[in-house]
């Protein structure tokens, strides 16, 4: 006979019995949890409880000890007349997200059924078993977030950052894809295959430094955020809920994260049905209206081939598996990229009125009281420094000769917005005569500093630095190499801290770079014009 000694006797145990059914127990030298543990057996087997309460009250006496993995060892209680053999088995684990889970969790998950985990408690299945089935699977792994971009052209797969940094995508479209991967899992290496942390990634320079601090705060979605008030863990909606993130940012990773699987339970480390997100405060109704309206202001992603804004799921739909790693890539047209530098993308055109669902020009809108003169200023100056102004009523595009002569800008700002617009013509170098970049006029103090940083902010969240000499954008790269751009104002721009927050969210009273100003509108359906929303 076995008598339980010490702790060591026994790890994390859950008992199991296999055979017989005994009145009274008695173990010599066992210690409060066995004994606790081998009554619970009991009450199971003559069926005074169900599975789910048999387990529920186990896993309170051995909480602090569930190990990780399978081991079993025979155990002989010395009854009256009886004998009675006890399994005593490890809590059984599968790989979660980032760390192992229990069966008795994806039980209680409602992930497997009471049926699947008596079967693996009898040994009838096995862990990788289970784990294979596709309703597992899904909750366990997740399905695949977009790792990367597949060139048409040249047949290549690229990650995020090096289409950033060959100018296929914008920085704010690079930002939110690997925002995405992490907030659902980890980053991606499309090239060699490899999931990574967000450490891992930067230190393997799959991502560049300037983002760590970004993509860390987006990874949070999936290890759980820490409530300040009472220290426990929090799930990506708990955090939202309690204004620990900005609204629109953490519904951009809950819709990612409910595309590729389902929602993130970060003390658990694994993915839940939609009904266990419910009851566990991981989700709610309004949250649930919120992102199944597609017309909602929940695109926050963009198709960098026909510029629309999309949710993920809809940008999901428009990517190609590789069937040799089976990762997900954006497929990127070189008619579409070419197009990119010869024309850019959208600039802030006007002014969307969600009460009565009018198109307002940002003159318009500032004549009405609707938008501050800085406010209009700065937006018209972004249009204008970006390649036109823009009448968004019309539909047209116009330089600032031709705005003013249709009225669509006011004659008093004339003189500031052709000066904006240089930065699509070109300044002149008052020393040699040369046509010089925005850049170069920034440097050589033909500028104010802020002036010229917010107006450069704009061309890049727009496609691209535009060489005013050859009169179209050109990539992060030929930009260095012309002197059109430089490291320096690259960490300028990189850094959320920074005094680059030149534009103003008049909805919430924030100073945002013109990239996130642009995330927060909306695009036109009939003009793909990108306007800005006003609750007023």
């Amino acid at each position: 006979m076995s008598n339980f000694k010490d702790k060591a006797c026994v790890k994390c145990p859950v008992f199991f019995p296999l055979i017989h059914q005994c009145n009274t127990i008695s173990v010599t030298k066992a210690n409060s949890t066995a004994m606790q543990t081998i009554w619970f057996v009991q009450q199971y087997k003559t069926g005074t409880i169900t599975i789910k309460q048999f387990m529920d009250s186990v896993l309170k006496i051995v909480e602090e000890q569930t190990a990780s993995r399978i081991e079993k060892t025979a155990v002989d209680s010395s009854l009256s007349n009886t004998s009675i053999r006890t399994t005593i088995t490890e809590v059984t684990t599968f790989q979660g997200i980032r760390k192992d889970v229990t069966a008795s969790e994806l039980l209680q998950s409602k992930i497997i059924d009471e049926n699947t985990f008596k079967d693996l408690s009898a040994g009838k299945l096995t862990v990788a078993e289970i784990s294979e089935k596709d309703s597992v699977r899904k909750y366990l792994e997740g399905t695949n977030s977009i790792a990367g971009v597949y060139l048409q052209a040249t047949k290549e797969t690229l990650s995020i950052q090096e289409a950033k940094s060959r100018g296929l995508l914008t920085p704010g479209t690079s930002l939110v894809l690997l925002e995405a991967q992490a907030a659902t899992g980890f980053v991606i290496d499309p090239v060699k295959n490899k999931k990574l942390s967000v450490e891992e990634a930067v230190a393997q320079g799959v991502v560049g430094k300037e983002w760590k601090s970004k993509l860390l705060s987006a990874e949070r979605a999936v290890t759980g955020y820490k409530d300040p008030y009472t220290g426990d863990t929090i799930s990506l909606f708990q955090a939202l809920k309690k204004d620990l993130i900005v609204k629109d940012h953490g519904i951009r990773l809950l819709e990612a994260q409910i595309a590729t699987g389902g929602i993130i339970d970060p003390v658990y480390s694994h993915r839940v049905p939609v009904q266990v997100a419910y009851e566990r405060g991981y989700f709610d109704e309004e949250m649930n209206q919120i992102l199944s309206d597609p017309d909602d202001d929940t695109k926050g992603f963009f198709d960098p081939n026909t510029q629309e804004n999309l949710t993920y799921l809809q940008l999901i739909e428009r990517c190609t598996t590789d069937p040799a790693t089976n990762v997900l890539k954006i497929v990127e047209d070189e008619k579409d990229s070419v197009r990119k530098y010869l024309k850019g993308t959208n600039s802030i055109a006007g002014v969307y009125l969600q009460a009565t669902k009018e198109t307002l020009s940002i003159q318009e809108a500032k004549s009405r009281g609707l938008l501050t003169p800085g406010t209009s200023l700065v937006l018209l100056e972004a249009q204008a420094a970006t390649g036109f102004v823009i009448d968004p009523v019309k539909n047209k595009k116009l330089s600032v000769e031709e705005a003013v002569a249709q009225g669509v800008v006011g004659k008093e700002w004339k003189s500031k917005l052709l000066s904006a617009e240089r930065a699509v013509t070109g300044y002149k170098d008052p020393y040699t005569g040369d046509t010089i970049s925005l850049f170069q006029a920034l440097k050589k103090d033909l500028i104010v500093k802020d002036h010229g940083i917010r107006l450069l902010e704009a061309q890049i969240a727009t496609g691209g630095i535009i060489d005013p000499v050859y009169s179209h954008r050109v990539p992060s790269q030929v930009a260095y190499e012309r002197g059109y751009f430089d490291e320096e104002m690259n960490q300028i721009l990189s850094d959320p801290d920074d005094d680059t927050k030149g534009f103003f969210d008049p909805n919430t009273q924030e100073n945002l770079t013109y990239l996130q100003l642009i995330e927060r509108c909306t695009t036109d359906p009939i003009t793909g014009l990108c306007l800005l929303p006003l609750v007023k």
